[in-house]
């Protein structure tokens, strides 16, 4: 496994890499790119270039200079990354919460540069209306308002950045055997600085901005708007209330032919670190169709 630096979209991006190969990119969201750790050399076993790079703002990549942390930008350095790491037709893109929305969208923007897609635990937009009024979800999502406010830079980073810590513990589904102890604190030292956490807070600021969110303005909606035409496999923990089995079905059967999709049983919002070895197989066994 090599650490690397690599200039996209005019901004200095760290990465991982292993293995050779049809490019396989990973994305992380809010929370760090370590949760790839064992799906990376799993797919760099099976054949591929594996790459995970750190996200834009999040260390140890660049701050971006004009502060965009909006979804168009991450698409961007997605589908750049593609073409800097001089990927082909056959590279697949696998993202986890913001990174699953960057690759609904990459995907979606630049069909001819992804083979096959892999999102966990973020479905496409339009399945965030189901229940939406129910206050157990508002409840659920309760840091998409709390980010809204600026007090939460301050609060957020108070007393070790615990919030971080209750955030990740109210979206994992506690699956026996996990230990998500190294997982947070690799998380809060990807925000180690105020100005990353202000950026990481950007994420939800900038693309639920509270002016136009669900309204006709909204941009990222307007970003989502279509499907890949990929087959796409999606993945959603049991424990993450977004998908159940029923909406499940709903989401394959607007994918594209050849996409399936699983909910993990016992897993929460951080299946990639809390059910490895299932989730491993699964990617592997649908790139390998």
């Amino acid at each position: 496994m090599e650490h690397k630096r690599i200039t996209v979209n005019g901004l200095d991006l760290a990465y991982v890499e292993a293995g050779e190969g049809p490019l396989a990119l990973m994305l992380h969201g809010f929370d760090t790119p370590r949760l790839y750790r064992y799906l990376m050399p799993a797919l760099a076993e099976a054949g591929y270039r594996a790459v995970v790079p750190t996200m834009r703002g999040f260390a140890p990549s660049q701050v971006p200079p004009d502060g965009s942390m909006r979804l168009p930008d991450l698409i961007a350095d997605a589908n750049g990354l593609h073409e800097a790491l001089g990927g082909g037709s056959d590279a697949v893109l696998i993202g986890h919460d913001w990174g699953g929305f960057t690759t609904w969208g990459a995907a979606a923007a630049a069909p001819e540069r992804w083979a096959k897609i892999v999102v966990n635990d973020v479905p496409p937009l339009e399945f965030y209306a189901r229940d939406s009024a129910d206050p157990d979800r508002i409840e659920r999502y309760v840091h998409f308002y709390f980010f809204q406010m600026a007090v939460a830079d301050q609060l957020v980073a108070a007393n070790d950045l615990a919030y971080l810590d209750w955030l990740w513990n109210h979206w994992t589904g506690k699956v026996p055997g996990y230990d998500s102890t190294e997982d947070r604190k690799a998380m809060k030292e990807g925000l180690d600085t105020p100005e990353r956490l202000h950026l990481g807070l950007e994420l939800y600021r900038q693309n639920f901005p509270a002016a136009t969110f669900g309204t006709p303005q909204w941009e990222m909606a307007r970003v989502l708007d279509k499907l890949p035409s990929q087959p796409t496999l999606y993945l959603h923990g049991t424990e993450d209330p977004v998908v159940d089995e029923a909406t499940l079905a709903d989401l394959v059967s607007m994918l594209p032919p050849g996409s399936d999709g699983a909910m993990i049983e016992g897993a929460g919002h951080f299946l990639l670190s809390e059910k490895p070895e299932e989730v491993n197989r699964r990617i592997l066994a649908f790139l390998a169709r």
